[in-house]
């Protein structure tokens, strides 16, 4: 999983074209980080591009 992760930060670092620090602060406090841990929603099976589109959705819905 913390490939993943990394993954998913890199992806959002460059498509937000922001620090990877401020990538990782924005995944982690987002409600996709939590639906990835939870086991319920299989949410870690979807492509890695996939779940920063939800972070991005996320953050444009707020």
């Amino acid at each position: 999983m913390w490939n993943k992760i990394g993954r998913i930060i890199t992806i959002l670092s460059e498509r937000l074209d922001i620090p990877s620090e401020r990538a990782f602060d924005l995944f982690y406090s987002s409600k996709t980080n939590e639906r990835l841990h939870d086991p319920k929603t299989m949410l870690y099976l979807f492509s890695d591009w996939y779940i920063s589109d939800e972070v991005i959705n996320e953050m444009r819905s707020e």
